[in-house]
């Protein structure tokens, strides 16, 4: 892979398009997106359902490429990468938390965030990556005893516990209501601030804009606005 240091950012996308064929028809789901992310700062990012947000995440995540444009990931050009390495950069470097959890239900939370820790080559220990989102006292609990926010928080400390660099959030709080999506944001918020992780979250709830760094707007596969935060609110304070 190219020598990328002249990308100063820790994340950099220039010029991604995605298309998608169904059938004969022709889906355009990104359309020229640049995007730069900085080491520590936590992003969200709205857009109404079909804007690309998902798409620009999982292009972001490795788990997708581009049509058009190039992805860098401080010295790598992810655009170019096969598909061993992409799962290599994922691994290593990214984690990932979806709208529902995908616990594993025969296991317990400790258990699985192991899973996860297995495979990191520098792990943090689970107890604590389950600490560290307050279920301390939960440890010995399987997902069917544990509720929904519970369940997503052990799915962030599953995320969390291989130390990524860049943390993903696709919906976390769209299955919860307001009380317990705000506990799942704090958690997020604590994992950034604590552990210095580069945080992106894809969300349709404006509310939690408020506590990002940066809030980026996308539409029809554009990005269409970047604001930046004079006054960050903590999860408790957000309202939606």
């Amino acid at each position: 892979m190219e020598d990328s240091s002249k990308h100063s950012n820790f994340f950099s996308a220039k010029g991604l398009s995605k298309t998608y064929f169904m059938g004969e028809v022709e889906v355009q789901a990104l359309r020229g997106v640049d995007l730069e992310l900085k080491k520590g700062e936590f992003v969200v990012l709205l857009g109404p359902s079909g804007s690309g947000k998902s798409t620009l995440l999982n292009i972001i995540g490795g788990l997708d490429i581009p049509s058009h444009g190039e992805v860098y990931y401080l010295d790598h050009t992810l655009s170019q990468s096969d598909e061993k390495q992409r799962t290599l950069y994922r691994r290593e470097h990214v984690g990932f938390v979806f709208q529902f959890y995908n616990l594993i239900p025969s296991l317990t939370a400790l258990e699985n965030v192991g899973l996860v820790t297995d495979l990191a080559q520098n792990p943090m220990d689970a107890a604590q990556a389950l600490k560290m989102v307050g279920l301390g006292d939960r440890l010995h609990h399987f997902p069917a005893q544990l509720s929904g926010g519970e369940q997503q928080r052990v799915a962030v400390a599953r995320a969390i516990a291989k130390r990524p660099d860049l943390l993903l959030c696709d919906e976390p709080t769209g299955a919860l209501d307001h009380t317990t999506g705000r506990l799942v944001l704090e958690a997020l918020a604590k994992v950034n601030q604590d552990l210095g992780t580069t945080t992106l979250v894809i969300t349709h709830n404006a509310g939690i804009a408020n506590m990002a760094d940066r809030v980026l707007h996308m539409a029809d596969g554009r990005l269409v606005s970047i604001k930046t935060n004079a006054n960050k609110l903590k999860p408790e304070q957000l309202t939606w």
